[in-house]
């Protein structure tokens, strides 16, 4: 593992956290290695220009578009890094002079979601089948955005709307629910309130019941640059770490707080298992998630 001529600056396309400002920001230097962090506001498309360009070197990517990249074959290789993460009960939202509909009562009614590819749509759809019996495929989704990766193709139970934004939907009465990610809950979704009562209680339960958090984020490099340049790789790994190690006492105790992490363990592997269980119920991918293999691309950066 040994870089033989100089090379270019290493792209590195990360979020704004407590636990990625100090790389961006130069506080602490990747050992050995330059890097360039390009910004993207708001971060979605460079998600999208990630997976259809490789557009970067190392990049943030949310669970579902990296399992429907790999599914894909687009060539990128998951980093045991998890950015962002929480529980998403609360995430199923309503109007609160609506009707007081529960999980169950989404049977053969129409639910807003950014895109039907997006993570806590995802985590959401997982366990309102799991704990409710609702199928995918029992609910119309209504999404104001295309999937990332641009060779899928929605169900036939998804249908594209022209709103600009998911509380649009719900608020014009288009929809009786819309799922909200964690930033648009405190933004856009101002005011909505959860269809599951006991949201905070319910996402702590399955928390303990699978025994991992919800990840949102996590990070991916491209093949070609785990290839030529792993120590390159190894160091900006070793550098968030850090970053996210010496952050820990700035975050609560919250689920959020705590799905922050580097390096494979235990609860990252459920999170994955659980997730491809997920997206392969949900058709947003088409072959079952090996795990193993995953991490045997990136187990050498734990060594």
């Amino acid at each position: 593992m040994r870089e033989t001529r100089p090379t270019a600056p290493l792209s590195v396309l990360l979020g704004d956290y407590p636990h990625t400002r100090p790389l961006k920001d130069g506080t602490l230097p990747v050992a050995g290695v330059d890097c360039a962090y390009p910004e993207s506001v708001p971060l979605p498309p460079a998600f999208a220009r990630m997976v259809r360009d490789l557009a970067y070197d190392i990049c943030e990517m949310p669970t579902a578009t990296y399992l429907q990249a790999r599914d894909a074959g687009v060539p990128v290789s998951l980093l045991p890094v998890v950015l962002v993460g929480s529980t998403h009960h609360r995430s199923l939202t309503r109007l609160p002079d609506g009707p007081e509909l529960g999980p169950r009562d989404l049977v053969g009614r129409r639910v807003g979601v950014r895109s039907y590819g997006q993570t806590t749509g995802l985590w959401v759809r997982g366990w309102l089948r799991e704990e409710y019996g609702v199928e995918s495929s029992d609910v119309t989704w209504v999404t104001t955005e295309d999937v990332h990766v641009a060779r899928y193709a929605n169900p036939a139970y998804v249908e594209r709307s022209g709103a600009g934004r998911v509380a649009d939907l719900l608020r014009s009465h288009d929809v009786c629910a819309a799922v909200l990610g964690p930033k648009a809950i405190g933004g856009q979704g101002a005011g909505l309130v959860p269809l599951v009562a006991d949201a905070e209680d319910a996402g702590l339960a399955w928390t303990e019941r699978h025994k991992t958090i919800p990840a949102n984020h996590l990070l991916v490099v491209r093949d070609d640059v785990l290839r030529t340049r792993p120590e390159a790789v190894l160091a900006v790994y070793r550098a968030l770490k850090k970053t996210i190690d010496d952050t820990a006492g700035g975050r609560d105790d919250s689920p959020a707080g705590r799905a922050v992490a580097a390096g494979w363990s235990a609860s990252l592997t459920a999170c994955l298992e659980i997730a491809g269980r997920y997206a392969l119920e949900q058709g947003l991918i088409g072959d079952p998630v090996d795990v193993a293999a995953i991490e045997k691309r990136t187990a050498f950066l734990d060594r």
